[in-house]
């Protein structure tokens, strides 16, 4: 696939406000932890956001006991562990650097982990394996972050 298209296509455009809108979330977590507390800001912001998804599946209707839960490996469910974590990290973080810094230094991360499983196909991914480029790319881009950072 060209790679100018794969930039411009749809689940690329989606990751881009996907981007858009964690760093927005990152600024509004940061502001809401100032007012209250690291914990209390991210058990809030959880228990938000499940309400948001209970009615989103109420709404939409999705059949939630038609899957074989048990049967998914457990490894699977630590997202919900993660976003805990990152919820409070981002928050804490970036009023310590600030939101363009932050938001730099968590990109950084997100692209050099994305390569390492793309590279060993973890977590039950495709294997993808690195190229040279790729490697040049994020050696680049870790160098370019280096200038955003105040």
């Amino acid at each position: 696939m060209n790679k100018f298209y794969t930039l411009l296509s749809l689940p690329a455009v989606i990751a881009a406000i996907s981007g858009i809108t964690m760093a927005i979330q990152g600024t509004l977590n940061s502001q809401l932890y100032q007012k209250t507390s690291i914990l209390a800001a991210t058990f809030v912001v959880h228990v938000i956001g499940v309400i948001l998804a209970f009615i989103t599946v109420l709404v939409t209707r999705t059949p939630l006991t038609e899957y074989s839960w048990f049967s998914i490996p457990w490894y699977l469910y630590l997202g919900g562990v993660l976003s805990v974590i990152i919820i409070g990290l981002v928050a804490f973080s970036i009023p310590k650097i600030g939101v363009a810094n932050a938001t730099t230094a968590i990109i950084i991360g997100q692209v050099g982990a994305a390569l390492i499983i793309d590279h060993f196909g973890l977590f039950g991914t495709e294997r993808i394996p690195w190229s040279s480029w790729q490697i040049l790319g994020l050696i680049l881009f870790a160098a370019g972050a280096k200038l955003l950072f105040k």
